[in-house]
């Protein structure tokens, strides 16, 4: 069995220890060929005893100077922060000693350390946040740039989508991934002059299987396997996705719980309700990978709980366990070197 080492932002995050360590706890006693390096400022040795790492074999603390705020400008962090607990990790990870880490922090400052201190791969511009969202017939789909670059122009939407399809191919094991670009309709005269031209640079690509312009509606039917947008478009979807997901399981259990006959019913189908739950609720694709770079980052949210923490743990060894990060740059030699 091979061992995998992960590297944690302990303080990262909404609740910082409160979640994380207890996250950490499960992933050790669930993950037998982990282990995990803890990087934090403060005293949490409490959380750590009550969750039994103060004497895990397989779990090290390592202390830094000082933690990223929520709010903190990305600049900032960059320039005064280099000795964070989420640099720390970063820098663990580009120093060889771990091969995965994961932090529920700033997504800004998490970006701008992680292109200083692991740095881009060859032929990509910008590193994009991509993450997996459940589809039709058990499926996922991989939606990609969901907050890092704002603004996109044709050429880094092509190569976001040449990163998707590796990841599809390297995580999901799937041969050909289907690739969409987002779009507010079907028809090739849709969409502002970045999308349509990085549409016509997919087309010319032989070597990624492109299928068109997808509009949002169509995002959980399975017509692709990565859709490919700018990262404005893609936190707008996420988060309103996230959203109604929540919505419509609260509106559930509300409507079993109004009357008799209503609770009565809900006992009946309360496993088919788990059933859906389980497959549409938020926290199980907790777990943003920042794709681009010279190793594995993985963002989990800022507001995660520890169900949604651990499972961002389980994306980062999942990814050191498919090697992600060969993958895409295999695919970059491949789509985008010859494509120039």
């Amino acid at each position: 069995m091979q061992a995998f080492t992960i590297s944690v932002d302990a303080m990262g995050g909404d609740l910082g220890p409160a979640v994380t360590v207890p996250a950490i706890a499960r992933a050790l006693s669930l993950h037998p060929s982990l282990s995990i390096r803890a990087f934090a400022c403060g005293d949490i040795s409490r959380e750590l005893h009550l969750y039994g790492l103060d004497k895990h074999p397989r779990f090290s603390l390592h202390l830094a100077q000082c933690s990223v705020s929520m709010d903190e400008r990305p600049s900032s962090a960059l320039r005064s922060k280099r000795d964070s607990s989420m640099a720390e990790a970063i820098k663990d990870v580009a120093e060889g000693r771990s091969q995965a880490c994961v932090s529920a922090g700033n997504t800004g400052a998490l970006m701008a350390l992680s292109r200083h201190f692991l740095k881009t791969l060859p032929g990509i511009d910008r590193p994009a946040i991509i993450s997996a969202m459940p589809a039709m017939n058990g499926k996922k789909v991989y939606m990609l740039d969901l907050g890092a670059n704002v603004a996109c122009d044709s050429e880094t939407l092509y190569q976001f989508a040449v990163m998707g399809s590796a990841m599809a191919h390297t995580v999901e094991g799937l041969a050909e991934p289907r690739v969409a670009l987002l779009n507010i309709g079907e028809e090739e005269v849709k969409g502002n002059d970045q999308v349509r031209h990085a549409a016509s640079l997919l087309q010319d690509n032989p070597h990624l299987h492109y299928v068109g312009y997808l509009e949002g509606h169509d995002i959980f039917t399975n017509k692709a396997d990565v859709i490919v947008c700018d990262g404005f478009v893609g936190n707008v979807t996420l988060k309103t996705c996230e959203g109604i997901a929540q919505y419509f399981l609260a509106e559930l259990k509300a409507s079993f719980g109004n009357s008799f006959w209503g609770r009565l019913l809900g006992r009946l189908v309360r496993p088919f309700i788990k059933a859906i739950y389980a497959r549409v609720n938020p926290d199980q694709y907790n777990g943003a990978s920042l794709v681009g770079l010279r190793g594995i980052v993985v963002k989990s949210h800022g507001n995660a709980g520890v169900d949604a923490f651990f499972n961002a743990i389980g994306q980062a060894l999942h990814s050191a366990e498919r090697k992600l990060p060969d993958g895409i740059e295999d695919a970059i030699g491949t789509v985008l070197l010859d494509k120039h």
